[in-house]
């Protein structure tokens, strides 16, 4: 149960770092609505969304973990509905720690207190485009 937003984000932090689908998971409504700039245009579910992130994590190095830092979060809170947007970098290090590369995206997560847990019900993961190339600016 995730009594807070910023438990729901620590919840996302740990899940990349750890690899663990299942875990990443918890922090997202059934239903959830998912706007990735990665791949294809929308997700909705989280049947849809776990094998996207499985994808995501088994593609990934045995010997590389990624290190997730949110980044001028701006959380605004309402009833059962909150809002966050920031940007979120995500560097991969090697077992030792060593910094070997980063990029950042900017997230807008929408979430929706339901059954006394904060749980995503959207996200919205964007990269702003250079003008002069069509392509995309990694942060």
């Amino acid at each position: 149960m995730f009594k807070t937003v910023q438990d729901v984000l620590t919840n996302y932090r740990k899940a990349v770092h750890e690899k663990d689908v299942d875990k990443f998971l918890l922090g997202y409504a059934e239903d959830v609505h998912i706007f990735d700039c990665w791949g294809k245009w929308e997700y909705t579910g989280t049947v849809a969304w776990k094998q996207v992130v499985a994808e995501w994590f088994s593609g990934l190095e045995e010997e590389l973990l990624l290190r997730v830092e949110f980044h001028d979060d701006i959380v605004k809170e309402s009833g059962d509905l909150t809002y966050v947007h920031c940007a979120v970098s995500y560097t991969a290090v090697d077992l030792s720690g060593k910094e070997l590369r980063s990029m950042k995206n900017r997230f807008t997560f929408v979430l929706e207190k339901i059954q006394g847990s904060w749980k995503i019900i959207h996200e919205h993961s964007s990269l702003p485009i250079n003008p002069e190339n069509d392509q995309a600016i990694f942060g």
